[in-house]
């Protein structure tokens, strides 16, 4: 099954992976069949262990051969055009991560694989997501949100291996990838909007601790304090009754509906009693209530631009570009 020969020019490691994978478009091996060991495979071959070893870390990356723990390995798929498995680790699932997903996806090549996940905020659950797929694949793109601590199991994986995506704690700098600067973004896309702004007599921001990251509270107090503005910080709108001459930044959606509904409750006019500003445009918000102004990263731009640093081994940190767009709620 395996032929490794001295004089043909190729790597040895790569003889074994080309070994495997004409094994398996013969048909000689199907999924669920064990191969031979490393110990096997070493002695018949008068090969060393790490040659082996290089070879089946390859095959597992890519998702052809897995471990089993005091077993072995065994085929797990016979689709030998995978070149490449990329795992993307989400925070959460919304319309504009589906425009990055899908830009991501549309502009890598269609030997590689893409393997999505979610944390939802869980420090838990992104760790068991990390540990339980150390090895698996040759790329790992995650998307750390505000966790603490990512930084310790993060360094499990090999560092060439992993970028990140949307927010850059201070511990992990060191990687690259893409993020958006919250702070500036906010301070910026409100100075722009300053004219309008000044005539609401309190500007508040509905900030979660648990979600939003610290760099968007700090932006916004910093612009305020500047400005000499009236603001407050609430972490929802729940149980708050909105009034006349206040502005509402809002990162997430949720909250974006509840304040629109007690808007009509309680007979207040959009734009004229009541200022909105939106976090992240979408189709939604250009028409809900003739159009609701959006601080927004380009997140297509963003998955295209993930796309090409991975096929081009690019280990930038690269920021992505944010912009204020201007519609009737303000």
């Amino acid at each position: 099954m395996i032929s490794v020969k001295s004089d043909i020019g190729t790597p040895k490691y790569k003889q074994i992976v080309f070994s495997i994978e004409e094994a398996i478009t013969s048909g000689g091996l199907k999924k669920g069949d064990q191969i031979p060991s490393i110990n096997a495979i070493r002695d018949t071959h008068n090969l060393s262990r790490d040659t082996v070893l290089m070879a089946f870390n390859e095959l597992k990356s890519r998702g052809i051969i897995q471990s089993i723990v005091g077993k072995g390995y065994y085929v797990t798929s016979e689709n030998i055009t995978v070149k490449k498995k990329i795992l993307l680790l989400f925070d959460e699932l919304n319309s504009f991560k589906e425009d990055l997903y899908n830009s991501f996806i549309n502009n890598l090549t269609h030997d590689i694989q893409v393997d999505i996940y979610f944390h939802h905020f869980n420090t838990t659950v992104f760790n068991k997501i990390i540990e339980d797929n150390i090895g698996n694949y040759n790329h790992y793109v995650i998307m750390p949100a505000n966790l603490k601590n990512t930084a310790s199991i993060l360094a499990k994986l090999p560092k060439d291996q992993v970028y990140i995506l949307d927010q850059k704690p201070e511990d992990l700098k060191h990687y690259p990838g893409i993020f958006q600067n919250f702070e500036k973004d906010i301070y910026s896309s409100l100075e722009k909007a300053f004219e309008k702004i000044e005539k609401y007599k309190k500007l508040i921001l509905v900030f979660s601790e648990v979600q939003e990251p610290k760099e968007m509270l700090l932006g916004f107090e910093l612009f305020c304090n500047d400005k000499s503005l009236n603001y407050g910080i609430l972490e929802s709108l729940k149980s708050k009754t909105p009034q006349k001459g206040e502005l509402y930044i809002i990162p997430d959606d949720k909250n974006l509906l509840r304040i629109i509904k007690k808007l009509k409750e309680n007979n207040l006019k959009l734009s004229k009693d009541i200022g909105i500003i939106s976090y992240n445009d979408t189709l939604l918000k250009e028409v809900v209530e003739g159009g609701i102004t959006t601080i927004s990263t380009d997140f297509a731009f963003m998955g295209k631009r993930l796309a090409e640093m991975l096929l081009n081994n690019d280990n930038k940190l690269i920021e992505n570009p944010s912009h204020l767009i201007l519609r009737h709620s303000l």
